[in-house]
């Protein structure tokens, strides 16, 4: 599937949040990002769907979301808690 380039990313943290199955996981991803389940792995596809939700991209572009916004943005959309994003944010003083 990819990982960054396509959706596997995504997926991966299903998987490895949720103990999903891969099926699993990429139909849920899919809901949550709007698209059929065999557009996860299509790079253009998926290259418009992160520009335009902003998380994150291979090659990083002046103005698009990196590092921890990324990771702050993928958490929102697919409806988890990413340990970093939790510790940041409690650190920070920050709040959801």
């Amino acid at each position: 599937m990819g990982g960054i380039r396509t959706a596997g990313d995504l997926v991966l943290r299903m998987q490895l949040s949720k103990s999903m199955k891969i099926n699993e996981a990429k139909k849920y991803v899919a809901e949550k990002l709007g698209v059929d389940p065999i557009e996860l792995s299509d790079c253009y596809t998926m290259q418009e769907i992160r520009e335009d939700l902003d998380i994150g991209r291979t090659i990083p572009v002046t103005g698009i979301a990196r590092g921890m916004e990324a990771k702050m943005r993928i958490a929102k959309a697919l409806d988890i808690k990413i340990n970093s994003v939790e510790r940041f944010m409690a650190k920070s003083g920050l709040s959801r």
